[in-house]
């Protein structure tokens, strides 16, 4: 048995890949992934720019599409779904041997609506509707005007990947809108799933150049340790949250626990493990979405053990001493979150661009 299948076996994650083109479908390589222990797939507007930009996989339906008479926007959409439902279709058996915990694929709404409360839920609502998948997530941001977006779409029973965390605070506002999601749904809670994706390595990335700036002893010493804590503080939190007779109360009608999923989980520091973010962030109930490098990375020579909970108190106390050093933990979550939603929005709007001049050119 590999790594991969060990993660899930013995520890209670799951392994999803963090990534998605075509010619890895039609290839039959995403289906050897899965076979060896992917359990579910991420997407995002950037994958999809770097799979349609850097292929010609894509242009025979551009081209038909282009040719019907569609939009570039809507061209993109109708690329997406053929992806996602190609996907889905490839992952279903899993999601129906794991008694839907697992073999969900993730597609983003339109990242320009991350301060949208409405067109979001609207987005949402269309993307669930069309694609119509048991096992499919729709990404919605967890910024402040996607909070009321998340609890409305729980409530009518869609499934929902909470995307672009930064922070503890803004974690528990997540948690407290699925749970009163569910509650709000009124109906059998089996078929209603959630992921709760924190960014791992780009919190580190800010914060480490941030206590470069100190350059303090104290400072240079706390490099490359906040993100596995804010990750290990944040799994205790959630274990905290669905417990006690709130929760139990919806356990009772089918509810299933929003899984915490440890995104951007590549190191990004060529001078830190190549693991780092996978063996720090081990644990039952959670997902660890995994770029194809640092998937192998792992399943070569990952450590296999539970990490996540092993000191919370531990994680608690680094995060105060960066504090304690100077860094604005509130301000670095800002910042990601701007960021994040930033990159999203040009990867989203680089790709209609790069589609028409497609569309032109094959016409």
């Amino acid at each position: 048995m590999n790594r991969l299948r060990k993660l899930f076996d013995q520890h209670g994650q799951s392994p999803w890949l963090d990534n998605l083109r075509r010619g890895w479908i039609t290839s039959g390589e995403l289906q050897v992934l899965i076979d060896r222990g992917v359990r579910g797939i991420t997407s995002n507007p950037s994958i999809f720019q770097k799979a349609m930009s850097g292929t010609d996989d894509y242009d025979e339906q551009l081209s038909a599409l282009a040719g019907a008479g569609r939009s570039i926007e809507d061209s993109y959409w109708e690329l997406v779904t053929r992806d996602i439902v190609d996907a889905l279709d490839l992952l279903r058996p899993v999601h129906e041997a794991t008694g839907g915990l697992d073999g969900f694929v993730s597609v983003e709404v339109d990242p320009s609506l991350a301060a949208d409360t409405g067109g979001t839920e609207a987005a949402a609502r269309h993307l669930s509707r069309t694609i119509d998948r048991p096992n499919l997530f729709v990404k919605i941001p967890a910024t402040a005007e996607g909070i009321p977006a998340i609890r409305t779409m729980i409530g009518e029973g869609c499934s929902i990947n909470v995307t672009l965390i930064f922070s503890l605070d803004r974690y528990e506002d997540v948690m407290e809108a699925y749970i009163a999601g569910l509650e709000a749904h009124g109906g059998d809670l089996s078929g209603t799933s959630s992921v709760a994706s924190f960014f791992i390595s780009r919190t580190d990335t800010e914060i480490d150049r941030r206590l470069e700036a100190l350059g303090t002893p104290e400072a240079l010493a706390l490099r490359g340790r906040a993100a596995v804590a804010q990750g290990q503080v944040a799994y205790d939190l959630f274990r905290r949250a669905f417990s006690g007779p709130r929760w139990e109360a919806l356990v009772a009608r089918g509810a299933r626990v929003q899984r915490p999923l440890w995104a951007s989980t590549s190191t990004k520091n060529p001078a830190y493990p190549d693991t780092l973010y996978v063996d720090t962030l081990i644990g039952p109930d959670t997902v660890n979405t995994l770029p194809e490098a640092t998937l192998e990375a792992f399943d070569e020579h990952g450590t296999l053990a539970r990490t996540v909970d092993a000191d919370p108190e531990g994680a608690r106390a680094t995060l105060a001493a960066v504090e304690a050093a100077g860094i604005d933990l509130d301000d670095v979550s800002r910042v990601l979150e701007e960021e994040g939603v930033g990159t999203f929005v040009k990867s989203f709007d680089e790709l209609l661009d790069t589609l028409g001049q497609k569309a032109e050119a094959l016409a």
